[in-house]
């Protein structure tokens, strides 16, 4: 992410040399992040979207290629990672690839994208990218369900459009309140981190009761049957 930043934000270099370095690099982070998440892909985009937005705030040219480069890294790494799952299911033992997919995939979220994708194909598609850690169990339930590799390829086109337009707002927002570049990146990332954060939070605070009512309904039924 900062290496992203810097490349885009230095002074030290032509502009045409910052975007010859810049992009590249944000297109090749982002593709990786794809293929293996682990990379905060979210935070990449929205620190780059602050430094073309601080860069060029008359033209919207520099937001223009933050995000044709965002999509289309995402896009190329979300078909490369499902095509190398699709040959794991269709091979004799397996891929190391998709056990990858699968240890990732806890078994009730899998399900439960099952669930979805058998109803709503491609808005699902575009949620699970919108919503933290729900593109791995989404694209595992696409395998399980043997989609072909055309019909994932067309629900991840807006899945990817619509997930780079919304980490580039977040960096938009962060350009517009600061008027330091470091600045706006800092709440970009922070931002993304908290988006990224929400759904696990919510997740342990509404289960908590849940967990507490299983356990005393499983105390009176020992008291009743004891």
């Amino acid at each position: 992410m900062s290496a992203v930043a810097a490349a885009l934000s230095a002074n030290v270099a032509p502009e045409s040399a910052q975007q010859a370095v810049g992009y590249p690099s944000l297109f090749l982070l982002v593709l990786i992040g794809a293929l293996v998440p682990v990379v905060p892909t979210g935070a990449l985009v929205s620190s780059a979207a602050v430094v073309a937005w601080h860069r060029t705030p008359s033209s919207p040219f520099g937001l223009l290629l933050v995000f044709a480069t965002a999509a289309a890294a995402a896009f190329s790494g979300d078909v490369a990672l499902y095509w190398l799952g699709r040959r794991g299911m269709g091979s004799k033992n397996g891929s190391r690839w998709l056990e990858a997919i699968r240890r990732r995939a806890p078994e009730e979220r899998l399900a439960q994208a099952q669930r979805r994708l058998a109803e709503h194909e491609v808005t699902v598609l575009v949620l699970s990218r919108l919503v933290p850690a729900g593109r791995i169990p989404v694209m595992l339930a696409c395998l399980l369900a043997r989609m072909p590799l055309r019909g994932f390829v067309r629900g991840n086109v807006p899945a990817c459009v619509a997930w780079a337009v919304t980490y580039q707002l977040i960096g938009v927002l962060g350009g517009a309140v600061f008027a330091e570049p470091w600045q706006g990146v800092a709440l970009a990332v922070a931002l993304t981190v908290l988006v990224s954060a929400a759904p696990s939070v919510w997740r342990r605070v509404s289960g908590r009761p849940r967990r507490e009512r299983a356990r005393s309904a499983g105390r009176t039924e020992a008291e009743r049957t004891g």
